[in-house]
């Protein structure tokens, strides 16, 4: 009965988004309704608990909509200006295959942006971006959110691995390390997938074929790239530590990518584009602005979430200048939303908004029209994230209850423990799926579940570090499915109400890279 109760917040969005293809804003207030009901009755949450737990829900949707406000008027300022058409221009001069764009664009560009930010705005960059590019915004969405999970175990400067294990034990940079760097090596069973897997998501859900051949044709190219960004992370991971892999190791992809694709080594002689929307038309005139102009305000994106990130004084101006964190809210001790402005990626985006007409000597009336239109664009998501966050919420604090219960997500955590036994080396990536699903945040997932993972590796006698890390490649796994994620992805390509849809396109490459990862531990273990 209990453990139903706490399922609840898997199963009512599943039947509601998936299901039944409710759009988010409305099956997601359905499920916080059922959740927080029986958190309240059946857990035994108390009302203040509750309440507490909606606002701090409320407050953070204020910071996910500032970061979508950020990367939508962004991508609308570069439109009015032309940016956008300039890069475009760019990206066909490398390739006019949209096979080969999805693995620069969504995976490597994505996954510098998420070694810099993390917090689901490399998604909402890169989806906006490929619409641009002429993909549907069905396949952009889809594809952004899956292309996304790979450079997340290692996310905004090692943020998932150092904050998301500092509740342990063996917290410290060595631990740090040498979990870093058993996860670039599991990775290499699962993250080397990913290029080939966007492929196929590609060809088969959205190729006008719909079929295999067109993807397994690129198969050569996808698993060099792959390789490379796995090997390569493994490689900085070892010498240098956990904080920088994702940047280093797509910098890598990039430069190797984009060489290749010019020349078209390992790669078909023909072009591929049977995704691209119907009354898309190229623009062949040629643009005036440079490409270093059109791509400057993600020059400056990359080189101030790093400043902010890396320079102490820097980071500490920004953390703490204008900081509109809710703390104690209703007085309930521990229930705390932070929200420091300045250190949020969605600050960062539109100062480079702003600052994009300037470079590019354009109308300060292009970026207050993008402002316009981008607010309007927001209300269907801003409506499903209240009712997302306000479950989310009410669920990770429902440990503060009357009935002396464990939490909801300890209790699945403890049940299906005790249900695999010595076999928890394939179940430990899904339960890091199952919490950042559930929380939308992968450091979340890994700072709620390490300590019952680590419990879990005690009683089995399994490697701690084996288990960890296989914790934190799940929840970077589960950033594919996780309902915030998958409502911001929609929301910034025109596609609020259309989140179960999303998830069917991502669900499979979610559990799949679960089970690849899963797989390559349990043989090792075994061979071990």
């Amino acid at each position: 009965m209990l453990l139903m109760v706490a399922l609840s917040a898997i199963i009512a969005p599943f039947l509601f988004l998936v299901l039944f293809r409710m759009p988010a804003k409305k099956g997601m207030f359905f499920s916080a309704v059922i959740v927080i009901g029986l958190a309240f009755l059946a857990w035994g949450v108390k009302g203040e608990v509750i309440a507490a737990s909606v606002l701090e829900g409320t407050h953070k949707t204020l910071t996910i909509l500032f970061i979508l406000f950020g990367a939508i008027v962004l991508l609308n300022t570069l439109r009015h200006t032309g940016a956008v058409n300039r890069i475009n221009q760019g990206f066909r001069n490398i390739s006019t295959d949209m096979r080969v764009q999805i693995v620069i664009v969504a995976f490597l560009f994505g996954a510098l942006i998420e070694g810099a930010a993390g917090f689901g705005t490399p998604a909402a960059v890169t989806g906006p971006l490929m619409v641009a590019l002429g993909f549907t915004p069905m396949a952009a969405a889809a594809i952004a959110l899956i292309a996304d999970s790979s450079a997340v175990s290692y996310g905004a400067v090692g943020t998932p691995i150092q904050v998301g294990l500092s509740n342990l034990p063996e917290a410290g940079l060595l631990f740090y390390r040498e979990i870093g760097v058993q996860i670039a090596f599991f990775d290499l069973f699962a993250g080397t997938f990913i290029p080939f897997i966007l492929v196929v998501v590609l060809t088969v859900f959205f190729g006008k074929k719909k079929g295999w051949k067109d993807a397994v044709e690129m198969l050569p190219w996808t698993l060099f790239i792959g390789l490379l960004y796995t090997s390569s992370a493994l490689l900085y991971a070892s010498l240098f530590g956990h904080e920088f892999v994702a940047i280093l190791a797509s910098l890598t992809g990039l430069i190797a990518a984009t060489f290749t694709a010019k020349k078209g080594f390992l790669l078909p002689k023909s072009s591929w584009q049977d995704a691209l929307q119907e009354d898309f038309v190229v623009e062949e005139k040629k643009s005036n602005m440079t490409l270093l102009t059109a791509w400057s305000p993600y020059l400056v994106i990359v080189a101030l979430l790093l400043l902010t990130r890396i320079v102490p004084a820097v980071k500490n101006f920004t953390l703490t200048w204008v900081d509109l964190t809710w703390t104690n809210i209703l007085g309930v001790d521990g229930i705390t939303s932070k929200w420091q402005v300045l250190y949020s990626p969605g600050s960062v985006l539109v100062f480079a908004a702003i600052l994009a007409v300037v470079i590019q000597r354009k109308s300060f009336r292009n970026f207050t029209k993008a402002a316009k239109e981008s607010i309007l664009s927001m209300k269907d998501a801003a409506l499903a994230l209240v009712a997302t966050l306000a479950l989310v919420q009410v669920f990770t604090n429902s440990g503060m209850n009357a009935n002396d219960l464990v939490s909801m997500p300890q209790y699945i955590a403890q049940t299906l423990a005790s249900a695999f036994g010595s076999m928890w080396v394939l179940a430990a990536p899904f339960l890091g799926e199952l919490g950042a699903f559930i929380t939308g945040s992968a450091t979340v997932s890994t700072l709620t579940f390490s300590p019952i993972q680590y419990s879990i590796a005690e009683e089995t006698t399994l490697a701690k570090d084996t288990i960890l890390s296989l914790q934190v490649i799940g929840a970077a796994a589960g950033n594919m499915i996780c309902v915030h994620n998958v409502v911001a992805a929609g929301a910034v390509v025109g596609l609020s109400g259309k989140e179960g849809d999303i998830i069917r396109k991502t669900i499979l490459p979610a559990l799949l890279y679960g089970l690849l990862v899963g797989f390559a531990a349990f043989i090792i273990t075994l061979i071990g």
